[in-house]
């Protein structure tokens, strides 16, 4: 008797549970990430709260350069209160290929690559009458290597913006 009741109650959690999941408004995104780096962005939604997110970028100075490849997986939340809006946190990880040109101290050049472990938090928007998203997001960063980048830094912010494809 104690079965059946707890077998219907859990079909009935799980019910309600599966009835108030909203499906993802898209599925593929791809444009561009405005932060540091300026990064080119692909986005796919693998499970119905589950995003992975790739991207490459370049970040130039007069000295100094890098290009980073990397991703990141986002876990997204529903905001109820205003549809097309969810929040994500999440992790992931990039490689950084950097050089700095040392104009001062006798024009050494120096390269090297770094390993950057990060996290994730932000805000993700999808418009209901046309094909954009748009997010923003904070990627505190932990950088392991030699060189001029290294340690944990504040971490960078990011606005994307991206062509949804259902």
């Amino acid at each position: 008797m104690v079965t059946k009741r707890l077998f219907f109650a859990l079909a009935l959690l799980l019910s309600a549970m599966i009835a108030s999941v909203n499906a993802q408004e898209y599925r593929t995104a791809i444009g561009a990430r405005f932060g540091f780096p300026l990064s080119a962005s692909f986005k796919q939604f693998i499970s119905d709260p589950g995003a992975v997110e790739l991207f490459a970028g370049f970040r130039g100075w007069t000295f100094y350069r890098y290009f980073n490849v990397g991703a990141l997986y986002q876990h997204h939340f529903p905001i109820e209160s205003i549809e097309g809006l969810k929040w994500y946190v999440g992790g992931g990880a990039a490689v950084y290929f950097w050089s700095y040109d040392d104009v001062w101290l006798g024009g050494a050049s120096y390269s090297s690559s770094t390993f950057g472990v990060m996290g994730v938090v932000g805000l993700d928007y999808k418009f209901a009458d046309i094909p954009l998203n748009l997010s923003v997001d904070w990627v505190p960063t932990f950088l392991i290597g030699d060189g001029y980048l290294r340690g944990f830094g504040s971490g960078y912010g990011a606005f994307s913006a991206r062509y949804t494809i259902k």
